[in-house]
């Protein structure tokens, strides 16, 4: 097993490399850069333009140098934890991210919560009732879910809490405690309008694992050992929970891949419609705006967690399943 991380690790090392080439020649592919966008909003804006000053701060910021030679001060940097300036806040990238990213971290972790929450327990009844009355009804509500665009239910649930709450969503806590220290009165705040995103982001996802686990746990279901195992006289819910479903979890660890670099990116749409405080919207402004260690800094993050996610879901699955071998090779 030891052998098998060590190897791993090894291969992410090339694969983050030309990532890292791929998004930064990708990001300086669009003609122009940060500093053309800003004349064009200055000069649409009717303000005078001092062309030395834009040649300084070309010339400041590295813009003079060749295309490789920025690519490699940009990524020995974040070997270091240096990932650039932002040049449209005019502040290192760390700083620009910082509490977007706790505030991110936490709407994705309470919507992640509320996923499991919710999907198992109905996936497992709808597979254990297959054509019930009540597996029709959840069926229907998960295609419901699925169909029902985040960002449209966005906005009913932004208009249903007003009105029977009376909660005002607009970011994530009420606007007298944006650039406060932290309190129980901000923790307050952030608590009651947390449960809007949380549920908006949560659904489609919710909808999707409820028929994931159904489809998967009932193809276990089917198989020979069950029907042994029930006639060795093995109680239902143990003979249940202890095989075919831990069988059927196997696209659940296989997902964590995915779901860590979802911890960050968050829910870029359904966050601007509710004016949430988190990295989504930053990267898409980061993206329009050409602010490209900003941008850059994002993917390579995702990256980072993505390659760290699906050697995490390899070992889990080795564990988890039996019939998973982490080796090559014949075994005897």
């Amino acid at each position: 097993m030891l052998g098998y991380i060590v190897k791993r690790f090894f291969y992410m090392i090339p694969t983050l490399v030309l990532t890292s080439m791929l998004v930064f020649f990708l990001i300086e592919l669009p003609p122009g850069d940060y500093f053309e966008s800003y004349v064009n909003e200055l000069i649409a804006a009717g303000e005078t333009i001092d062309p030395k000053q834009i040649e300084f701060l070309r010339t400041e910021y590295g813009f003079d140098r060749p295309v490789w030679e920025r690519y490699w001060i940009w990524a020995t940097g974040m070997l270091v934890g240096d990932f650039g300036y932002s040049f449209e806040y005019e502040l290192p990238v760390r700083e620009v991210i910082g509490d977007r990213l706790i505030f991110t971290i936490i709407v994705t972790f309470f919507t992640i919560i509320f996923t499991w929450l919710i999907a198992f327990p109905i996936g497992i009844y709808s597979a254990t009732h297959q054509y019930s009355w009540g597996d029709y009804g959840l069926t229907f509500l998960g295609l419901l879910g699925l169909a029902t665009p985040n960002f449209l239910l966005a906005l009913i649930m932004m208009y249903l809490a007003n009105q029977w709450f009376g909660t005002a969503i607009g970011g994530l806590m009420d606007p007298e405690f944006v650039d406060k220290p932290f309190s129980v009165a901000k923790f307050l705040s952030v608590m009651e309008h947390l449960w809007i995103p949380v549920i908006v982001i949560g659904t489609s996802g919710t909808a999707a694992m409820i028929r994931r686990v159904r489809a998967n746990l009932l193809d276990e279901l089917r198989k020979p050992y069950v029907t042994t195992a029930r006639a060795k006289g093995v109680p239902e819910f143990k003979g249940l929970m202890k095989y075919p479903f831990r069988m059927s979890l196997n696209f659940f660890i296989a997902d964590i891949g995915s779901v860590l670099p979802q911890v960050i990116s968050g829910a870029e749409i359904v966050a601007i419609v509710l004016s949430l405080e988190t990295t989504g919207p930053l990267l898409i402004q980061a993206l329009q705006s050409q602010d490209m260690y900003l941008a850059g800094s994002f993917l390579m993050l995702l990256a980072f967690l993505t390659v760290i996610g699906v050697l995490i879901s390899d070992i889990a699955l080795g564990f988890l399943d039996p019939r998973i071998r982490l080796q090559g090779g014949v075994s005897r």
